[in-house]
C-alpha cells in the first residue's frame, strides 16, 4: 500500500471511530447501528464494515480510542522521569491528573454503557479495564518500584500497592459520578482535597518507616 493510500485508510478509520463515539454516547450501545455511524462519518456502510466487522469490534475501538486519549493526557504510556521529585509530589500530581482527566461526563457515560453490556459482551469490559484502570495501575507499579528502590516507599509488592492506591483515589468519586450523573462529579477544589487525603492515607500505609504487618 502506498503512503497516500495508507494515509487515506487511516483517516477514513479515524473518521469512523470519531463518528461512532458520538453515536454510541448519544444512543447507547443497543440504540447505535452501523448505518447511523456511516451517515455521521460521511462514508458508506460497506466502508464501515471494511474497517470493523461488527458493532462490537467498532465499540471496542471506541473504548480504546477514548481511554487511550485519556492516557495520553496524563502520560501513562510514557516512562516517568522522576529526577529528584519526592514520592509525595509525584503522587499528588499523578492523583490530580488522573482525577481531572477520568472524571469527565463522556468517560463516565462510556463506563456506564460498558457496564450495562458486560454480561453479553465481556470483551467490552476487558477492553475498558485494560485501557483504563489497568494502564494507571501499571504506571503506578513502575513508580512504586522506583521509590521503594530509593527508600521513599516500602512496597514489597508494588503491583498490589498500586491497586490499593488506585482505588483509594478513584473509588468514591467514580462511584458518585456513576450513580449521580454529571452532578456527582466533584468540583476541582473537592478533587484536590480528595487527592491530598488519598496520598496521605497511602503514605501512612507504605511509608518507609511504617511497621509491616505479616
Amino acid at each position: 500500500m502506498s503512503n497516500g493510500a495508507a494515509t487515506r485508510t487511516r483517516r477514513s478509520r479515524e473518521k469512523i471511530v470519531a463518528a461512532a463515539e458520538e453515536v454510541f454516547l448519544h444512543n447507547g450501545f443497543l440504540g447505535a447501528n452501523m448505518d447511523t455511524v456511516a451517515e455521521h462519518a460521511g462514508v458508506s456502510k460497506q466502508t464501515v464494515y471494511a474497517h470493523f466487522h461488527s458493532k462490537e469490534a467498532l465499540f471496542i475501538q471506541v473504548v480504546e480510542a477514548m481511554t487511550g486519549g485519556a492516557a495520553r493526557e496524563i502520560r501513562e504510556d510514557e516512562e516517568d522521569v522522576f529526577g529528584d521529585r519526592s514520592v509525595r509530589d509525584f503522587l499528588m500530581q499523578l492523583a490530580l491528573d488522573q482525577l481531572t482527566v477520568v472524571l469527565t461526563p463522556r468517560l463516565m457515560r462510556l463506563r456506564r454503557m460498558v457496564i450495562g453490556e458486560v454480561e453479553r459482551f465481556p470483551e467490552l469490559g476487558r477492553s475498558l479495564h485494560d485501557n483504563g484502570p489497568g494502564r494507571s495501575i501499571r504506571r503506578m507499579e513502575r513508580a512504586f518500584a522506583h521509590y521503594t528502590r530509593i527508600g521513599q516507599l516500602a512496597t514489597p509488592d508494588p503491583k498490589a500497592a498500586a491497586v490499593q492506591f488506585n482505588w483509594i483515589l478513584m473509588a468514591a468519586p467514580t462511584n458518585a459520578a456513576m450513580l449521580l450523573g454529571d452532578a456527582g462529579i466533584p468540583k476541582p477544589a473537592e478533587l484536590r482535597s480528595h487527592a491530598g487525603e488519598a496520598v496521605r492515607i497511602f503514605l501512612c500505609a507504605f511509608g518507609p518507616d511504617v511497621p509491616r504487618v505479616e
